[in-house]
């Protein structure tokens, strides 16, 4: 907008204005501030005048201030009754806020995943990227694997069928007959 890449725009409303709509913004504030005050100190009267009549104790028999001192107990008794009940109240109403925002959260907070690009790494530049200046020599996988030649194999195929099925050997070997075949071979050798 400014030509003039560095500096800031200049301001449309003088800096004595400014100054002075600022004062006049804290004084009105300060003046709702006092009447919020008043509102709630009246109000703070008018509910106790209409709970707790004035009390006139001159000239009362001892009787009659006994009775009087057990009404103004139980009256305590019922404000403190709804006392909690408002504090239980305001708990659960919180709790339920609570729990509100977070799914809130979780609802807002969803997002979608993107869709990631596949990328060919070596394993060299994988463990580059995962050791740093710690990753040595290459990591060629297929040099380090055994060659097997063909007729490795056969020869393999071969000599597993000569040695039979294991089943076999065992259960010839169980009970007390196994144990006898096991000395006499034993013995035979010696």
């Amino acid at each position: 907008m400014n030509p003039k890449g560095g500096e800031k725009p200049k301001s449309k409303i003088s800096a004595s204005r400014k100054l002075s709509l600022k004062m006049l913004l804290l004084t009105r504030a300060c003046e709702d501030l006092d009447k919020e005050r008043l509102d709630r100190e009246e109000d703070k009267n008018r509910y106790l005048g209409e709970k707790l009549p004035p009390l006139q104790l001159s000239g009362l028999p001892l009787d009659e201030l006994k009775n009087l001192v057990k009404q103004l107990h139980s009256k305590i008794d019922v404000v403190d009754e709804e006392r909690y009940d408002c504090e239980f109240k305001v708990g659960k109403h919180n709790k339920d806020i609570h729990e509100l925002k977070l799914k809130i959260q979780d609802l807002g907070g969803k997002f979608k995943k993107p869709a990631l690009r596949k990328v060919r790494v070596s394993a060299d530049e994988m463990m580059r990227a995962l050791l740093g200046s710690k990753h040595k020599g290459s990591m060629d996988l297929r040099a380090n694997l055994k060659s097997v030649k063909k007729e490795d194999v056969k020869q393999d195929k071969v000599t597993g069928s000569e040695v039979g099925d294991w089943r076999k050997n065992v259960e010839a070997m169980s009970g007390m007959e196994g144990r006898k075949k096991m000395f006499d071979t034993a013995g035979g050798a010696q």
